[in-house]
């Protein structure tokens, strides 16, 4: 089977990542100046760079970070809801000192880091592995032989690495989540090898955000 090269990219920076809010499935803001900066930068990589196909989540940030993309590369960019942020729940729009203030017992769950645990009106860490990794393995499958970008949240990176290095659920994954980062994975026959990760080569210093 043609191995399929899939390139991860978080949207850029939105205001509630400056605010420490939780985004999430439903959750959305808009990007900031500095994001709408890394989206163009984002863009002028990917032109000089060969990508055969554009796919994005489907919320306003990564529409927002996906379309100065399209436009550079020529690229349509196929959106796809699988690849949204976890579905936070009532946790969604509140920074986590807010969540803890407002859903004590259900944060204290929350910190366990319990991959069943569901948010109140939320998903499991394991319902939304399921997803990411089903929606990933569709666009790979599409993919074979050819090298594609895929503009999503940091919490589907997050599920890529842990499922390319086999880190569980309820540990830390210890990688970094940068905003407008390239993350290098290499598919084949459903195999996940990570080549490179938070490739910000194209980012100014100062425009480089983990939150």
């Amino acid at each position: 089977m043609a191995e399929a090269r899939v390139i991860l990219i978080r949207h850029g920076e939105t205001q509630w990542n400056r605010e420490g809010r939780v985004q999430g499935y439903h959750a959305d803001s808009p990007l900031t100046e500095a994001g709408r900066r890394q989206a163009r930068a984002l863009a002028e990589r990917l032109a000089r760079e060969r990508v055969d196909a554009l796919y994005a989540s489907d919320t306003g940030r990564t529409t927002e970070t996906a379309s100065p993309i399209g436009a550079a590369t020529g690229l349509r960019v196929v959106h796809d809801a699988a690849l949204r942020e976890r579905n936070y729940g009532a946790f969604e729009g509140r920074t986590f000192a807010e969540v803890e203030r407002d859903f004590p017992a259900e944060h204290e769950r929350f910190r366990t880091r319990d991959p069943h645990y569901v948010p109140p009106g939320g998903e499991s860490a394991t319902q939304f592995r399921d997803r990411v990794m089903g929606a990933l393995e569709r666009i790979a499958a599409e993919a074979a032989g050819k090298r594609v970008a895929v503009v999503t949240h940091g919490g589907v990176l997050g599920i890529a690495y842990r499922h390319a290095m086999g880190i569980p659920l309820e540990a830390r994954p210890g990688c970094s989540l940068a905003n407008a980062s390239l993350n290098h994975f290499r598919c084949v026959d459903r195999c996940w090898l990570l080549e490179a990760w938070g490739d910000v080569a194209h980012l100014p210093a100062e425009s480089v955000d983990e939150s």
